[in-house]
């Protein structure tokens, strides 16, 4: 990971998702100036598959815009792995479970923060209880086919991130299509 901060760095403001970190670096001219570096828990963002669809959402939090169209995701807590971040994300946010889980693709997406977004793959998935969702989040789930997912990356409001990148290559590559395609829905 090229954004990881030196082991040299301290640690001076903490806040409720973000710390701010410096350290002293030496410069090609011999001199030493202050570098800075954010840091936050990592994401796990979940594609659920439901037989032939894929769940959706749409979220809204106080203080944001509505969300349309998302996947589920949240931040790891403190010791939490990612799959077990993913694993308890999509049953909060949706209700549901699944016992076959991929990690898809992985990404630090700002080079000035450490951090990674895990995006995995939960096929299988099954309703096995009511969403619990926290107290500033809205949450409705819908299913969706292929075709309206691959259209997702048209959608602003949607992190512009590497998986993004993986619709639309999807939408202009046949031979991807099918292989991401037969990657979400073949056992």
């Amino acid at each position: 990971m090229t954004n990881k901060i030196p082991d040299n760095a301290k640690c001076v403001f903490k806040g409720v998702i973000f710390e701010v970190w410096q350290w002293e670096q030496k410069m090609y001219d011999g001199g030493v100036e202050i570098f800075e570096r954010l840091k936050r828990p990592n994401t796990s963002m979940i594609v659920p598959i439901v037989g032939n669809k894929i769940l959706i959402q749409t979220e809204e939090q106080p203080g944001h815009l509505k969300r349309l169209n998302t996947f589920p995701c949240g931040r790891s807590e403190q010791g939490e792995d990612s799959l077990a971040t993913a694993k308890r994300e999509l049953l909060e946010e949706t209700g549901y479970t699944s016992n076959d889980w991929t990690l898809f693709q992985e990404e630090s997406p700002v080079g000035k923060i450490e951090w990674t977004i895990y995006t995995y793959i939960a096929k299988n998935c099954i309703k096995t209880q009511e969403q619990k969702l926290d107290a500033g989040e809205k949450i409705s789930t819908r299913l969706i086919d292929f075709e309206e997912f691959l259209n997702l990356a048209d959608n602003p409001l949607l992190s512009r991130t590497k998986f993004t990148n993986t619709l639309l290559r999807a939408r202009f590559d046949p031979q991807f299509k099918k292989d991401f395609e037969n990657q979400l829905f073949k056992i």
